[in-house]
Parts: C-alpha cells; sequence; structure tokens
C-alpha cells in the first residue's frame, strides 16, 4: 500500500515538473524564441500539452515563438521519435 502511494506522489510530482515546460507558458518570446532543442523538449510533450490545452486555452501544443526550420525539425523528430518511427535498425521476426 505505502509503495503504491509513493508511486502515485513520484508520478504527480514529474506531472507538474514537466508541465513548467509547455509550449505557450511564457518561456519564450519574440526577442529569444525557442529553438531546435526546445523543438524536441515540446515534442516529446505534446500528448500532455494537449489535455492540458483542453482546459487552459492560453497553452497550446506547439510554441508561437519559435526559430522557424529548425524548431520545427526537432518538433516533428520528437513527434515521430515518440512513436517509434525513428528506429535506426529494425528487427526482422523470424518465420518458424
Amino acid at each position: 500500500m505505502t509503495k503504491r502511494i509513493m508511486t502515485f506522489v513520484f508520478l504527480g510530482f514529474v506531472l507538474v515538473a514537466l508541465t513548467g515546460c509547455i509550449p505557450g507558458d511564457g518561456s519564450a518570446s519574440a526577442s529569444d524564441p525557442a529553438g531546435f532543442l526546445w523543438g524536441i523538449w515540446h515534442g516529446w510533450l505534446a500528448p500532455l500539452t494537449l489535455i492540458i490545452g483542453i482546459f487552459d486555452h492560453n497553452i497550446r501544443v506547439y510554441e508561437v515563438y519559435n526559430s522557424g526550420w529548425w524548431y520545427d525539425f526537432g518538433f516533428y523528430m520528437a513527434i515521430i521519435a515518440g512513436f517509434g518511427g525513428l528506429a535506426l535498425s529494425r528487427k526482422r521476426k523470424k518465420r518458424s
């Protein structure tokens, strides 16, 4: 029972920590746009950001103030990799 409670507390802490870095939180501006690494981070957090954006209309999945192509590249790379699309090698199933 205690292990289960500690797991929920830990997951809650991680969830709160991750929401501090979502797109639209005010950390990027026109003079300091989000770049490639922020694009990767926002791509990884996109599913969580989508859920939060339903309840908070100031939060968007995609950072408006970004550096352009490099942000887009990082964002989509993380989205694709999150679903296993960037595997460098694939194992083929052996036929019996």
